[in-house]
């Protein structure tokens, strides 16, 4: 068996980021970014009023009250062109340009009209409730960079930056295909002997969460020929995924069907619970990751190696999972070999502080309490027994932040 962060880096070596395709910018949301992006304008590209008031020059407020004589109006989207002089003012509101020859906005509220003649009762400093050209960004300025998954906030900026298309790197197709007699789909009848699967379901959310392409190849049954027909369907994909059939029984067949079919395998079996079972490799044009068939373990190792792998054709850095420390809620015996995921509930005590609590079952057959729980305690191969309230290493869970 190879650890856990082994197989992870040789799992990485199998990938690379995918070529890139240009896409109009309301497609381009949670995409990422092939090339950085430059600004093609300025923004704003003149001075422009930031409040509804009067455009004014400073030294003619620097003293109030103040009376000036209202020489004109700019509201938005149009502009006062005169040269504005002394003891003058314009009508201006948001967004408008600042007239030639004024430097200042008193705001509406601190004014007082009389026909053409406008009382100024609080002064304006130069430069008050004015955005200067180029306050937001500059022509030619790169404000997105490359490897970068794009948010709203991110197309908003694209937007303003006058880019209707951006090349993002194509979307990763990932071939789905669970294995065995013994599993049928949600809704289908259910034989004495069988059980309902929930891992391609489950994996094709995760795909998607991911930013990927899920592609459902079905259930292939325990038989060599129905096997290799299923897996026909990830043709052109980028990435196979396998789940069942990866352990050493006599009906786990994807190691030797697939491998009499083109399959390159790279390592089987790693110091990991739940999750020992994984296999990776290369299926004709495709990277291979073979998940064990039971529930958790099929979710777990989705997160910590089919994730960065997804990241990493995407055209992100495939960063370490993220992680963060909590107390321990309980005390935890002396662990083997093998690097244990515990799911576990998250609270803050009375203090404060993070307390994790690995639930007392841990099987990995059990996908309830994988729902329940908030976070993945880490115990590393041989570490000690650990008590309450020692700090831990855990993978927060929820919320979308990892997909699972």
């Amino acid at each position: 068996m190879i650890s856990v962060e082994e197989a992870r880096d040789r799992l990485l070596k199998l990938v690379r980021p995918l070529a890139a395709e240009q896409v109009a910018l309301p497609d381009a949301f949670g995409r990422v970014l092939a090339e950085d992006v430059a600004a093609r304008r300025t923004q704003p590209p003149a001075a422009l009023s930031a409040m509804d008031g009067y455009a004014v020059r400073a030294a003619d407020v620097a003293q109030v009250p103040a009376r000036l004589k209202v020489v004109g109006a700019a509201p938005a989207g149009k502009s006062y062109d005169a040269p504005v002089r002394a003891g003058e003012a314009v009508r201006i509101f948001t967004g408008a340009p600042l007239p030639i020859g004024t430097d200042a906005i008193v705001i509406q509220e601190d004014t007082e009209r009389d026909g053409d003649t406008v009382v100024v009762k609080e002064g304006a400093p130069a430069g008050r409730h004015v955005r200067t050209a180029g306050l937001d960004f500059t022509a030619g300025a790169i404000e997105l960079r490359a490897g970068r998954r794009l948010t709203a906030r991110d197309i908003g900026l694209a937007a303003a930056m006058d880019r209707p298309w951006l090349m993002v790197r194509r979307r990763p197709r990932v071939a789905i295909l669970s294995t065995g007699d013994e599993i049928v789909m949600p809704g289908d009848p259910i034989g004495p002997n069988q059980i309902v699967s929930s891992n391609s379901l489950a994996l094709g959310a995760f795909v998607a969460a991911c930013g990927a392409l899920p592609m459902q190849l079905g259930i292939a049954a325990d038989t060599a020929d129905a096997l290799k027909q299923a897996a026909e369907g990830a043709r052109g994909a980028d990435l196979l995924v396998t789940t069942g059939g990866a352990s050493v029984g006599e009906h786990d067949l994807v190691k030797d069907v697939l491998g009499s079919d083109g399959l390159e395998l790279d390592f089987w079996k790693i110091a990991m619970r739940p999750g020992k079972p994984l296999m990776v490799g290369r299926y004709r044009d495709a990277a291979m990751v073979g998940l064990p068939g039971n529930p958790v373990s099929t979710m777990v190792c989705a997160l910590i190696f089919l994730k960065p792998a997804l990241d990493r054709l995407s055209g992100l850095d495939p960063a370490s999972t993220p992680s963060m420390t909590a107390r321990l809620a309980i005390d935890l015996p002396e662990n083997d070999r093998r690097e244990d995921y515990l799911r576990s509930t998250l609270a803050r005590a009375a203090d404060g502080e993070l307390e994790a609590k690995p639930f007392a079952k841990q099987d990995s057959s059990m996908m309830s309490l994988l729902a329940r729980s908030d976070c993945l305690v880490i115990r590393p191969p041989h570490a000690p027994p650990a008590k309450k309230g020692e700090r831990v290493t855990i993978i927060p869970l929820g919320g979308g932040l990892l997909a699972l």
